[in-house]
């Protein structure tokens, strides 16, 4: 059984910084791409950030370019999502996420493109 858990959410001052931690266990972590998304109370989810299986081709939604970095550890079977410059619209509940199908060489942003997800982890930006 697939498994997938965050931490390292929390409350920060606009500018700051979290590093959000995803660790997966119960399939091959190495051979899926994965994903971090996001949740604000009221809105539907939205992509943030994806790596595909071999962590050399990324993709970032506009909104975080520049801010956030994402990388993974196959070796420990972690994603990572560093976080700087949080603003109040960061605010949300952030998930990592497994794709569907192995060794695909494009992150995907499509939420529909993961079949594994964690529980969050709850990011809040005081302005």
């Amino acid at each position: 059984q697939v498994q997938l858990v965050e931490s390292g959410g929390g409350l920060v001052q606009a500018g700051g910084s979290l590093r959000l931690s995803c660790a997966a266990s119960g399939r091959t972590f190495s051979y899926y791409a994965m994903g971090w998304f996001r949740q604000g109370v009221g809105k539907e989810r939205e992509f943030v950030a994806a790596v595909n299986w071999s962590g050399g081709r990324i993709d970032y939604a506009d909104s975080v370019k520049g801010r956030f970095t994402i990388s993974r550890d196959n070796a420990k079977n972690m994603v990572y999502l560093q976080m700087n410059s949080l603003k109040p619209e960061d605010t949300a509940v952030y998930y990592c996420a497994s794709h569907r199908a192995a060794w695909s060489e494009s992150p995907k942003s499509s939420p529909e493109s993961y079949n594994y997800w964690g529980q969050g982890t709850q990011v809040t930006v005081s302005s």
